[in-house]
């Protein structure tokens, strides 16, 4: 009969990094996107412990065993925390299968390492974009539960008064969604269409646009100019820079959950 671990043997064991997929893993250490690293590991290209793996899924751990890519041991890459002013059109996704240009493709001569995106922009839409190869720092801001704002100018056809400014606060449901701005204020409207300030702290696909559609509004432009306290400013549309200490600090304790 084995005799039961010793209490000093469990410890140790829970202290233990934690397991994950290779390919989450790879992600994890700022080497590339999950859905890279999947196929990487299945062309052969990455190895474990100098076994190469050709299972997405195998469980590793970053600090007890060794990775390697092409025979090259894979280090955790510096972390880069990025903000970028997409131009529309611009597609965020790291490849387009109908061939369409991505950000990576304006970002492509900027000499930066991985980055993913850390949440989105649809290809019509403008405006601030972070990207970054810190998958915590990333999760942490883009969780839900987080409700950080963001905060878009929105130019619509038409001139929207008290009661649809009121309407969007309320909320719509819309194919099963409940689609409500946090604040909506009315920036300054000419002869045919305004511009709208619209904060969100909760987001679906096409938020702000399926909302002002569902109320007979249609966008003509939307551009994100600040999430939590990061403000896009003057920085030029097509260009990124590198966030301060500070600024990455102060997203970190915006992105906290409140009671």
């Amino acid at each position: 009969m084995s005799r039961p671990a010793s209490r000093s043997a469990r410890d140790a064991s829970s202290t233990q990094a934690p397991r994950h997929g290779l390919a989450r893993v790879l992600s994890k250490l700022g080497t590339c996107s999950r859905s890279q690293a999947e196929q990487w590991i299945r062309e052969g290209r990455v190895s474990l412990d100098g076994r190469i793996v050709h299972d997405p899924y195998c469980p590793a751990s970053i600090d007890r065993q060794q990775i390697a890519l092409d025979g090259q041991p894979v280090k955790p890459a510096e972390r880069c925390h990025v903000m970028f002013n997409k131009p529309r059109g611009l597609v965020v996704s790291a490849a387009d299968e109908h061939g369409r240009a991505t950000v990576y493709t304006a970002l492509s001569a900027a000499g930066l390492p991985w980055l993913g995106p850390v949440g989105r922009l649809d290809k019509a839409s403008e405006g601030l974009l972070l990207l970054s190869n810190d998958t915590a720092w990333a999760a942490g801001i883009t969780d839900p539960v987080t409700h950080l704002d963001k905060t878009y100018h929105v130019q619509v056809a038409g001139q929207p008064d008290a009661a649809v400014l009121a309407a969007m606060h309320a909320g719509i449901v819309d194919r099963g969604d409940l689609l409500k701005a946090k604040r909506a204020t009315l920036l300054r409207a000419g002869a045919k269409n305004a511009w709208l300030e619209v904060v969100l702290d909760e987001g679906r696909n096409r938020h702000i646009r399926r909302l002002l559609a569902a109320l007979g509004f249609d966008v003509l432009r939307l551009i994100r100019v600040a999430i939590g306290p990061l403000q896009l400013g003057d920085l030029a549309k097509g260009q990124w820079r590198h966030l301060t200490v500070g600024e990455v600090r102060q997203l970190v304790a915006a992105s906290i959950p409140h009671a």
